[in-house]
């Protein structure tokens, strides 16, 4: 299957089937917030086994792989929930699992895996963001797991599209983080081939907004990314290969400041008692900046995987930056 084409729904469904008595069919709630600027609806992902929507991606693919070529163990690249989560999974199944994850990976998602036996590799961004668009990391043995390009994963990724049309069935507007693209294109191919005129957008923290960089430029460009104290949002740029959905199925890109996130965090919290990472919470900040207009608006809480004494900071106000290395 080409990067460029859908998830066919047949494989979305039977994604569901696989991955239903393993994971949380996660609830559609309201967001208790007055006079906000549409009818706001949250996701909530972070309410899976291991914190976030990445189980559903996991489970599926390694049900239907042989195993004959995982033997020797299985590979990845992550910034942290991707790995948790096919760590959480390779044990159960007993097969080994090793994480290439950026160095900044916060230890609220790095600790868990080595506890489910998982193998964590530390690299600097530029030599993790070459395994993320090679493929490959010399020295490793075993299978590679791409988190975005594998369609296996995006259709385990897709069920989270067929929960919200099930709960919401005249939903106007979908709002999700933007990682690697992974998320979007499982969750889009599910939401265009049951109801086409529900507007799609992604949201991006200002500090890494490769996918906005790129609409306005018309085609994928390199950014500088900034360091930010939300941990792992952003990348460097689009990858090519996404660029044409990306281009075809999005309204815009939502682009929000550190602030408005922490915001939407604190907002979570207070009112809807939901804990939240930073990408987690960027489309809810993005939805109550009032740019995805009115109506009924999901946001998809992608995870809730963050450091709790870095999660007080942020609230009380104590990091809201930090200062370039």
């Amino acid at each position: 299957m080409d990067s460029f084409e859908l998830i066919p729904l047949e494989e979305i469904y039977k994604a569901r089937d696989r991955i239903s008595d393993l994971i949380v069919r996660t609830p559609l709630i309201r967001l208790n917030v007055e006079n906000a600027p549409a009818e706001i609806y949250l996701k909530l992902e972070n309410l899976q086994l291991v914190g976030s929507f990445k189980p559903r991606g996991a489970i599926n693919v390694l049900s239907e792989l042989p195993r004959e070529p995982l033997e020797e163990g299985i590979i990845t690249i992550s910034s942290g929930n991707w790995a948790l989560a096919l760590a959480w999974y390779s044990q159960k199944l007993s097969i080994p699992c090793s994480s290439i994850v950026r160095e900044t990976s916060p230890e609220a998602k790095l600790t868990p895996i080595r506890k489910l036996g998982g193998k964590v590799i530390k690299v600097p961004y530029e030599e993790w963001w070459k395994v993320m668009t090679s493929h490959e990391h010399e020295g490793l043995e075993g299978y590679f797991i791409h988190p975005v390009f594998d369609p296996m994963v995006m259709a385990g990724h897709g069920t989270i599209g067929l929960e919200i049309l099930e709960d919401l069935p005249d939903v106007e507007t979908v709002i999700m983080p933007y990682g690697g693209g992974g998320l979007f294109k499982g969750v889009s191919s599910a939401i265009r081939a049951l109801k086409p005129d529900t507007k799609l957008f992604i949201s991006e923290v200002e500090t890494a907004a490769p996918v906005a960089t790129a609409l306005a430029a018309g085609e994928p460009r390199e950014i500088e990314r900034q360091p930010n104290p939300l941990e792992c949002v952003g990348a460097k740029s689009v990858l090519p290969s996404m660029w044409p959905l990306v281009q075809s199925l999005l309204v815009d890109s939502l682009v929000v400041s550190v602030s408005q996130v922490v915001e939407a965090l604190r907002l979570l919290l207070e009112l809807n008692h939901v804990i939240a990472e930073g990408s987690g919470a960027m489309p809810v900040a993005a939805a109550l900046s009032g740019k995805a207009g009115s109506g009924k608006v999901v946001c998809v809480v992608t995870g809730g995987n963050i450091d709790s004494d870095k999660l007080v900071q942020l609230l009380t106000g104590k990091i809201l930056e930090i200062p370039k290395n």
